[in-house]
């Protein structure tokens, strides 16, 4: 069974983790091949539950199993296709009191953060020490990530909101404080999941009430206290296995559900793909766009499926030209056109490629 999955910062790379002990490491470069050639590296003794990409590529955290705990590795090449990992310090000390569920990182490589199924956020240095710890009040954890600008740290839980603090940071870089930025509100039951968009300027969430919500987050420079609901749209399927990812520029957001994936507009909410019966029976474990917006990738069982980002050229293509219609001289409308030119070209190469 895959238990998770991430994307390298550059976007050139996808590294997935399972219980058979094993790494594997996947150059989007191999993508438009028949054959997919990965690299591997074994897990002595133990397996990984979590994984993420540093800032730099080729080092990675990780949430081993049985020995519970968080460890810091270095890739490096054994030969063409084998990997070794080479930890980097000790491994971090015991904290949590409850199964771990998330680990992320901040790009900025300032803080990384790990969360349990009970109600804590710690966040740590990258050598292992603690800087933080959060208590969500939100009964459980069900999901917790950092943004992807690095500010903020987001979790929801049993109660039918998204709670978001900034991690504060002096001029020399030292930690300062963790504080309550702002709440996404109005879900009437446990939210499952939610994401950000690559500036934080949007985000979507999930709920158990049946809907997936659409919010702007802009709050600084449109001086608004709370964020503003833009889309409040019905799901379908069972809301106990729901997780959405949010496109690095917002203009799609896709929804898994049981082994289902659909990729929705966010400009209006209507789905634009829909991929069924992904994982052979299993449920979609996890979901996430690459960092460029080309991919999206999920996985379920045994199964990682990584899908071109057709839906989300489109709709920024119908974006751009919406605001070519609106622009105040030719000058920006040309460039506007322009760019959705580039999007119509790269959705025309993929619709001659092969899934």
């Amino acid at each position: 069974m895959i238990t998770s999955m991430d994307w390298s910062s550059n976007g050139q790379h996808l590294i997935t983790c399972s219980e058979d002990r094993t790494l594997r490491l996947w150059s989007t470069r191999e993508f438009q091949n028949k054959e997919h050639r990965h690299s591997r590296a074994s897990i002595v003794l133990d397996h990984v539950t979590l994984v993420r990409f540093t800032s730099e590529t080729r080092v990675v955290a990780l949430w081993l199993a049985l020995a519970d705990t968080l460890r810091l590795c270095k890739i490096q090449r054994q030969g063409d296709r084998t990997l070794q990992l080479v930890p980097l310090c000790a491994d971090f000390p015991r904290q949590h009191k409850a199964e771990v569920i998330a680990i992320d990182i901040a790009a900025t490589g300032r803080f990384l953060m790990t969360a349990s199924n009970d109600t804590t956020i710690i966040l740590w240095t990258m050598k292992g020490v603690v800087l933080s710890s959060i208590n969500t009040n939100q009964m459980q954890n069900f999901h917790v990530a950092v943004s992807p600008c690095g500010r903020f740290i987001g979790s929801c839980g049993f109660t039918p909101d998204v709670k978001i603090w900034e991690v504060c940071f002096g001029k020399t870089g030292e930690f300062r404080e963790v504080t309550r930025a702002f709440e996404l509100k109005g879900h009437k039951a446990g939210v499952v999941s939610f994401a950000f968009s690559n500036d934080s300027t949007r985000m979507v969430s999930a709920s158990k009430d049946g809907t997936w919500r659409l919010w702007d987050t802009e709050l600084e420079f449109r001086g608004q206290r709370d964020p503003q609901l833009l889309l409040s749209v019905p799901l379908t399927g069972d809301p106990k296995t729901l997780q959405i990812a949010l496109s690095p520029d917002g203009h799609v957001a896709a929804l898994a559900s049981g082994g289902d994936v659909s990729v929705l507009r966010t400009a209006t909410g209507e789905v634009m793909e829909t991929f069924a019966s992904l994982h052979g029976g299993y449920t979609t474990s996890k979901l996430a766009f690459d960092p460029d917006g080309r991919f999206l990738a999920c996985c379920g069982g045994r199964l990682a499926r990584v899908f071109h980002n057709a839906p989300g050229r489109h709709a920024a293509a119908m974006h751009l030209e919406g605001a070519a219609r609106n622009a105040t001289s030719d000058s920006i409308r040309r460039r506007l056109l322009g760019q959705r030119d580039k999007e119509l070209a790269a959705l025309h190469a993929i619709n001659g490629t092969k899934r």
